[in-house]
């Protein structure tokens, strides 16, 4: 199967074993889960698999040297970033927060399947799990506009702690746009960080953020 062909997994690329290190196997692992369940399972789109690598999996990993202590994420989906980022990162401690039942089932079963005894997954949205103002950091890929996700992902967030989202080109004009969001929820040292430049084929912006209660 020619990696071309419409639907099959790009090959890995070399930065991967880089990034993972020696949990490089648990990464192949859950990529190729992926992209054989995926599609199926209403976990990615039909034009993924073809750039789950590059667009997906190392998107999220680059970003695994900024977190620490206990982290949620928030509307965690296929796993992305949350089982990568357990996968890059076991002596971080994670929560991954998701609604839907199928999507659940689909974390459930990876974290069983990966071993990783680092990753807790609990069902509902955000604002309704009860477990505000716990975590030092809170992360989110792929969700929602910054002014949608503040009151999702900042209650969640203990005083002092630090929000580290996933965010698209357009950022800086997210933040621009969520002014009166920022103000409410506290932030400070709001900023677009680009991660992976000279690494990654796409790098990865990160708006991260200091939380005060």
């Amino acid at each position: 199967m020619s990696d071309s062909d419409s639907g099959s997994l790009e090959r890995e690329p070399a930065v991967a074993a880089t990034l993972f290190g020696d949990r490089i196997d648990l990464a192949r692992s859950f990529t190729s889960a992926l992209a054989a369940q995926g599609e199926g399972r209403g976990l990615i789109g039909p034009l993924e698999v073809p750039r789950l690598w590059t667009r997906h999996i190392l998107n999220s990993a680059i970003a695994a040297p900024l977190f620490h202590g206990s982290v949620a994420d928030v509307g965690s989906g296929a796993g992305l970033p949350g089982i990568v980022l357990g996968i890059a990162r076991p002596d971080v401690e994670w929560t991954l927060i998701e609604p839907m039942e199928r999507r659940v089932a689909w974390l459930d079963e990876q974290v069983s399947a990966l071993g990783l005894s680092n990753v807790t997954v609990v069902r509902g949205r955000a604002e309704d799990v009860g477990l505000s103002a716990r975590f030092d950091m809170v992360t989110a890929r792929a969700v929602s506009a910054l002014r949608t996700l503040l009151p999702w992902t900042a209650p969640l967030v203990r005083n002092g702690g630090e929000l580290a989202l996933l965010k698209g080109a357009n950022a800086e004009n997210e933040i621009t746009a969520a002014q009166k969001q920022i103000r409410k929820f506290l932030l400070s040292d709001v900023r677009v960080e680009t991660l992976g430049e000279g690494v990654l084929a796409e790098t990865t912006r990160v708006l991260r953020a200091t939380v005060r209660a």
